[in-house]
């Protein structure tokens, strides 16, 4: 879960690996979703800098991995 600045509209979530992007009441917007590794998410990063917006944190969360 990556959490930016401001709303951004709904139509940048193919332009972020396909994240869902919801709005918070406190004018944050929230990309959830997997990121299948790092170079990905380096990219997400990247394209969040890129459009000026401020990254506020980012959690992870442990997934399974089968073999």
């Amino acid at each position: 879960m990556l959490r930016v600045d401001g709303h951004l509209d709904p139509h940048w979530s193919a332009s972020f690996a396909g994240l869902d992007l919801s709005h918070g009441t406190d004018g944050t917007t929230t990309l959830t979703g997997a990121v299948a590794d790092q170079a990905e998410l380096h990219g997400i990063l990247t394209k969040i800098r890129d459009l000026g917006v401020t990254l506020i944190s980012v959690d992870t969360t442990s997934a399974t991995v089968s073999p």
